[in-house]
């Protein structure tokens, strides 16, 4: 109760206390010996041994209590340069020395995808119309100039575009007196082609000294890839308990028969079989003029920096995909952490991906089929990974990124991990919170046609497509409800008294020009919404045009609507068995 003349004093500070340092009297939570270097939480100070252990039992016991990973099979692990990549790298290397206590029994090897592409939108100008678009002193030439002096003009959507004129890109089709338009939407900036070989060069070295068999591919790769990438291989069953403890026991016993008769086993690390010899200046080539220009011209089309980031974290998928399967690995191991999956799991939900989420922040994700993508790093936080990183001189290397310096409202993610981050600071059990709500989430998708393992699959995110058109208060059967609103009914043939011409152009043959009894060529961007998921149509909203997508996405939504239409046209003519015939067979 308020009563009169009661001080109530100053009011409470926004921001909690800071966490005191620990003096010279505490003394290491595990030990009770030595000083402490590292406090992780309120009260949990370790020394740097005690720390070291605790950090490698994480990444083990995230390892062993899944048991997915069996001896001998091959891992490919996605480095991107980053902190947490860069130390799950150093733990699989440290695991597989002969030092390690309990050395891991798989195969390793290393992909990094160099995706710092030129921001450069290619637009065809002459010195006679580019006059028109901005004043003739805020023209930069050539490249290294529009670095020093970079003039900041109002683009789109209010938001600052800095402008600079660069020479066409050798190799292109531009003509020789056209120019390269580049803007910069503040973070969305790539790298000049002498910073790109500058990464590649820091990149070499930390790749070799690892020892694995490594692989350097650009993101401009992605327009190479086959449509193949987009196919669901069958997924062999996953063993029991019992299964994996054979296969260790067999495992351990031809180590034993090959340490007898003096051989090497095919997992430690620096006695590893011999790998074919790689040519440094084919893995330090940059791609092709053509193909830089196509991707620049890709992510300068896309509208929101949303789009942006999802589009990217696709593409690179793909390709660590299609790498993974023409080398032979089963596995593929990516650095997410416990914050990075807390802000992804909250991301996710915003974007309309809440049916994804075990696939998108669990230890495993089975979607590919023949290769499954795994996270070690997902108990470790970016405040542990940044300690241990420091204390044993883990090396990375940092490269800007789609979203580096753009503003907190900027895209989806960037707003989502301002608001993480914030709240992590206030209450320090923020980030815990929500990671253990993501391991509680179960991948069981609803009773229905999605299913099984043959229901449609998502062109972008490859996720099975849990779609209901008939349910008109869901999305996805308001978004149906609109389009067939929209579509204009075919005319009865009793009205026009004649026949209805044929609706693909002459000398195209239907299977090869119309889907679903109706030609997609005229509106190619419904034929390919129908075979994504609802987070992937709103991204594609952004999209205004389909022709910088990559061959390989429009060729298999081509052959995907080709195959609906061929099913449904022999559907009538199938002989179905009956359950008395199959039981007699």
């Amino acid at each position: 109760m308020c009563q009169v003349g009661e001080d109530y004093g100053e009011p409470a500070p926004g921001e909690p206390p800071p966490v005191p340092r620990p003096s010279r009297e505490q003394k290491c939570v595990k030990c009770k010996e030595a000083q402490p270097v590292v406090v992780i939480r309120a009260g949990d100070a370790f020394c740097r041994d005690c720390f070291k252990a605790f950090y490698v039992h994480k990444f083990r016991a995230m390892l062993g209590k899944n048991r997915l990973i069996f001896p001998g099979e091959k891992v490919l692990l996605a480095w991107s340069g980053g902190p947490s990549s860069s130390s799950m790298v150093w733990q699989v290397l440290e695991g597989l020395s002969q030092d390690s206590a309990k050395r891991l029994r798989f195969v390793a090897g290393v992909i990094f995808v160099d995706e710092r592409t030129p921001g450069v939108f290619t637009v065809a100008l002459r010195s006679a119309t580019r006059e028109k678009l901005l004043p003739k002193g805020k023209w930069l030439t050539p490249h290294s100039s529009a670095r020093k002096h970079r003039p900041a003009e109002r683009g789109l959507e209010g938001f600052p575009v800095e402008v600079a004129l660069h020479p066409a890109l050798p190799g292109s089709s531009l003509s020789p007196d056209s120019f390269c338009l580049g803007f910069s939407e503040g973070a969305a900036c790539g790298q000049s082609l002498e910073e790109r070989s500058k990464t590649l060069a820091e990149v070499k070295p930390i790749l070799q000294a690892t020892g694995f068999p490594w692989h350097v591919v650009a993101l401009e790769e992605v327009f190479s890839l086959p449509p193949s990438v987009l196919w669901c291989s069958a997924q062999e069953p996953v063993g029991s308990e019992r299964a994996y403890k054979a296969a260790v026991d067999s495992f351990l016993q031809q180590q034993h028969v090959l340490g007898a008769r003096g051989g090497p086993g095919p997992t430690q690390g620096e006695e590893q079989p011999p790998q074919p010899p790689l040519d440094p200046r084919s893995l330090a080539r940059l791609p092709a003029a053509a193909q830089t220009e196509a991707l620049s011209q890709l992510f300068c089309s896309v509208r929101t920096l949303t789009a942006k980031e999802e589009l990217l974290q696709t593409l690179r998928t793909h390709l660590i995909l299609h790498m993974a399967r023409a080398h032979g690995y089963s596995k593929v191991m990516t650095g997410d952490s416990c914050t990075r999956l807390a802000i992804k799991l909250m991301t996710n939900l915003a974007l309309g991906r809440g049916a994804f989420l075990a696939w998108d922040t669990g230890f495993s994700d089975e979607r590919h089929g023949d290769v499954v993508v795994v996270r070690p790093m997902r108990d470790h936080t970016l405040k542990e990974v940044a300690f241990y990183n420091r204390l044993f001189s883990v090396p990375s290397v940092f490269t800007p990124a789609v979203d580096t310096k753009a503003p907190e409202k900027a895209s989806i993610h960037r707003l989502m991990e301002a608001f993480i981050l914030r709240l992590q600071t206030q209450f320090p059990s923020t980030v815990s919170t929500v990671y253990r709500t993501s391991e509680k989430l179960v991948k069981a998708p609803r009773d229905g046609p999605a299913a099984g393992d043959s229901s449609p699959r998502c062109l972008l995110c490859m996720c099975a497509l849990d779609i209901d058109a008939a349910d008109s208060a869901t999305a996805f059967g308001a978004q149906t409800s609109s389009r067939l609103s929209q579509m204009q009914l075919p005319i009865p043939l009793t009205e026009t008294r004649t026949p209805p011409g044929p609706c693909c152009s002459p000398g195209v043959g239907r299977a090869q020009g119309c889907g679903q009894g109706a030609c997609r060529r005229e509106d190619p961007q419904a034929c390919i919404e129908e075979q994504l998921c609802y987070s992937c149509r709103v991204n594609m909203k952004d999209l205004p045009s389909l022709d910088p997508l990559p061959p390989y996405i429009l060729a298999e939504a081509q052959l995907r609507t080709q195959r609906a239409w061929v099913l449904q046209e022999i559907r009538d003519c199938l002989i179905e068995d009956s359950d008395n015939e199959v039981g007699q067979s």
